[in-house]
Formats: structure tokens, sequence, C-alpha cells
């Protein structure tokens, strides 16, 4: 029973959340290659591929954006900020799994307790992937 409820309150979310997870994920990186003149293309990454899934399943997009902020700080801010730091996937694991506060600002980041570590860790990696360059 709980495990129905879990999973319909899931389904809501993504639901509510709308479809248009790759479409920004696409624009945002086209947008970023266009600027940079490159053609990394950030969607044959094995962690980025990983990532897409795990968001879609999962209710990142209520509160983050690639390249702007929502609630919560636009993800490349995020990987602005802790590029080239050796514990940054450590530590943006933990901010996912146990949520926090004060570092973006007055909105709190939702603990997500029952996401797996690996889970954390590659929504970690893939932010990363985002810094400018």
């Amino acid at each position: 029973m709980k495990k129905t409820i879990i999973i319909g309150a899931a389904l809501a979310v993504f639901a509510a959340c709308g479809g248009d997870e790759k479409k920004d994920e696409t624009t945002s990186t086209t947008t970023e290659q266009k600027a940079e003149g490159t053609t990394d293309d950030l969607s044959s990454n094995p962690i980025y591929q990983k990532a897409i899934t795990i968001i879609a399943n999962s209710d990142c997009r209520t509160c983050h954006l690639v390249d702007e902020k929502s609630q919560g700080p636009a993800w490349r801010e995020v990987a602005n900020k802790y590029a080239g730091q050796d514990t940054a996937v450590r530590y943006l694991a933990d901010k996912i799994i146990a949520g926090g506060s004060g570092v973006w600002g007055t909105i709190p980041m939702a603990p997500h307790p029952t996401m797996s570590r690996e889970d954390a860790e590659t929504l970690a990696q893939y932010v990363l992937l985002l810094k400018n360059k």
C-alpha cells in the first residue's frame, strides 16, 4: 500500500512538471554549443544519459532548471560554483539526499532520503558536466 502511494505521488509530480525535460536539455546544450562554437555533445555521455533517466523519474525539475534560477539555483550556476573541487560530487550527493538550506538563499532544498547514493552521485556528476567551459 505504501509503495502504491509513493509511486502515485511520484507520477503526479512528474505529470505536473510537464514533459519537456529532453527539450530543455537539448535546447540548453545546443545554445551552449552555438555560443562557444564547440561540437561537444553531452547527450552521448553515459553520465548524462543515466542522469536524464533519474531526473525524469524524480522531482528535480520542480525546483531546478539548467540555465535559469527557479525555486532553486540553476544547475549551471551550481556547476560553476563547485567545478574543480575534489569533494564536489560527494558534497552535492549529500545535499541531494539530506537536503539543505542557506547556501543559495532562504528556500530549503527538500531531502531525497529514498534516493540511492549511486543515483545522487550520478546527478551530482551530471550537474558538474554543465559548467561553463
